[in-house]
C-alpha cells in the first residue's frame, strides 16, 4: 500500500491507496503517528482506497480518538460506495465524519 500525506501548517491529507487489510494497518498506523502533534486537522483522503478490513477500521477509529483527544478534527474524505458500506454496516457511519 501506498501513503501519501501532505502537510499545510496544522492541517494534514493522508491518502491510502490500495487495500487497507490487517497487512497494510500497521503502514498507515506509522503514518498517522509519525505527524506533527500540532496537526489539529487531519483529512483521510479514502478515494484510491479499494478495500477496508476491521483491522483499517481500528486504525481510524484509534486515530479519531488521538485527534479528539488532542482537540482536532479527523473527516474521511470520498470513498468509494465499497468502502462506504464497510463504515455503514458497522455503524462506524454514526460515528466518524464521513464526507462523500
Amino acid at each position: 500500500m501506498e501513503i501519501r500525506i501532505d502537510v499545510d501548517g496544522t492541517k494534514a491529507v493522508v491518502t491510502p491507496v490500495g487495500k487497507l487489510t490487517v497487512q497494510t494497518a500497521p503502514e498507515l498506523d506509522a503514518a498517522i503517528e509519525g505527524l506533527d502533534a500540532n496537526i489539529m486537522e487531519l483529512e483521510i483522503n479514502l478515494s484510491e482506497l479499494d478495500y477496508i478490513s476491521s483491522a483499517g477500521l481500528r486504525v481510524l477509529v484509534s486515530t479519531q480518538k488521538m485527534m479528539t483527544t488532542r482537540g482536532g478534527t479527523m473527516t474521511l474524505m470520498s470513498p468509494n460506495d465499497d468502502v462506504y458500506e464497510v463504515f455503514d454496516m458497522t455503524g462506524l457511519a454514526e460515528v466518524l465524519t464521513i464526507v462523500r
